[in-house]
């Protein structure tokens, strides 16, 4: 899995008026669990930007200015509700031999038949799956071939699993599924009902009479 590298400084203070002043002078006040302690640090809000406004997942290596380095992953992240400026990120420490869960996006590869020969809808009921993997085992993302989905049918987490990595997902979840388009259905409707009107004024011009067929 790709990692992105966060330079921080670690906190001496971690009080109301001192995070208060980090935020003030644009940086993020942040705490990487899993170790011995809870380690305090901050870093500029700039340095989140590839982290957090993407769909990709990453590692984090957090590199403090004492020269010290920590492999990580994105815990958790606290944004201000009006701004949206970040307030707090919380990290989770990992280590080589300990299994971590993260939430890895899901990339659909090919054409659905049930989409380009039946007019069906894909519709993507999971875009990001939650697995538990080593570290060294992360995907980058989880690959759903849809190149055999029919209309009605329905792709599950089973059939996208890995021997890398266990899906925390029950087994019937629904990855996605080939759907039958609402607007196709009312376009079809529209042309039957086109269609009669046109056969009745047509009987009509000719003098003829439908039959009980025709009306049925």
């Amino acid at each position: 899995m790709k990692s992105i590298t966060i330079n921080g400084s670690q906190r001496e203070s971690v009080g109301k008026v001192a995070t208060k002043a980090l935020r003030n002078a644009g940086k993020v006040p942040c705490v990487l669990y899993g170790g011995n302690s809870p380690l305090h640090f901050s870093a500029d809000e700039l340095a989140f930007s590839k982290l957090v406004y993407t769909p990709n997942a990453h590692t984090v290596v957090i590199a403090l200015e004492n020269g010290t380095s920590f492999n990580a992953i994105l815990q958790d992240i606290q944004f201000h509700p009006v701004s949206d400026k970040i307030l707090h990120v919380d990290f989770y420490q990992l280590f080589d031999d300990k299994e971590v869960s993260m939430d890895i996006p899901v990339i659909f590869k090919g054409t659905a038949p049930g989409v380009r020969n039946s007019g069906g809808v894909l519709r993507k009921n999971k875009r990001k799956l939650r697995v538990r993997a080593l570290p060294a085992n992360l995907p980058d993302s989880i690959e759903a071939d849809i190149s055999k989905l029919k209309l009605g049918q329905k792709l599950y987490v089973t059939e996208v699993g890995s021997d890398l990595f266990k899906i925390l997902h029950p087994d019937n979840t629904v990855v996605c599924q080939v759907r039958t388009a609402r607007t196709s259905v009312a376009e079809i409707e529209e042309e039957e009902e086109i269609e009669g009107e046109e056969g009745v004024e047509t009987s009509a011009e000719g003098g003829e009479t439908a039959t009980p067929e025709a009306e049925a």
